[in-house]
């Protein structure tokens, strides 16, 4: 698009330039600088020739509009990835399975519930555990509430003894016991 534009610039500016130097009795081709003529900087049968080919872009070409495609590729690549995993073997236990079968058959499940790999509590261990949670849940709650509370009533009582020593002070070192001043007259000695 760029060339057509250029080549079209060209044709169009070469007759203003002849038209601009002085008239030249001969044809271009035929003036020598040894005949008093100046010649062109470009030759015209050259570009008589090049407008005669058939140019590389059509018109209908230029028209078209550009085909354009995108692909997602991303999808494939997790499929890919996902197509590499083995899921169907599961998980390996440590010393691998022929060290978990040897624990299986010197340790029977029977003999030995403890030694299981998946064995966390006895029974009586989760009985505990179960009525450890229970007491939390149902009387830990009311016990830790009621003990906040007790311990809130205490902390007021404190400050207000400590407020009533302090106006207590401030009014015996007053002139005449803090008379005459209302925080002193209103609290009862």
């Amino acid at each position: 698009m760029r060339l057509l534009a250029l080549l079209f610039t060209a044709i169009l500016t070469v007759p203003v330039a002849a038209a601009a130097q002085e008239p030249v009795s001969q044809p271009a081709e035929a003036a020598s600088p040894s005949q008093g003529g100046s010649p062109l900087p470009v030759s015209l049968s050259k570009i008589r020739e090049a407008l005669e080919t058939t140019p590389l872009l059509s018109i209908g070409t230029i028209d078209e509009r550009p085909t354009f495609r995108v692909q997602i590729r991303e999808r494939q690549k997790l499929d890919e990835l996902l197509a590499t995993l083995n899921f169907k073997a599961g998980p390996i236990p440590a010393g691998g399975v022929y060290m978990m079968e040897q624990d299986r058959i010197m340790f029977p499940p029977v003999d030995n519930p403890l030694r299981q790999p998946l064995a966390a509590f006895n029974q009586p261990q989760l009985l505990t555990i179960l009525i450890e949670n229970l007491v939390g849940k149902y009387l830990g709650g009311k016990a830790l509430s009621s003990i906040s509370q007790a311990e809130r009533v205490h902390a007021e009582a404190a400050a207000k003894e400590e407020v009533r020593a302090a106006v207590a002070q401030y009014c015996t070192a007053q002139p005449r016991d803090g008379a005459g001043i209302q925080i002193c007259d209103t609290a009862g000695r």
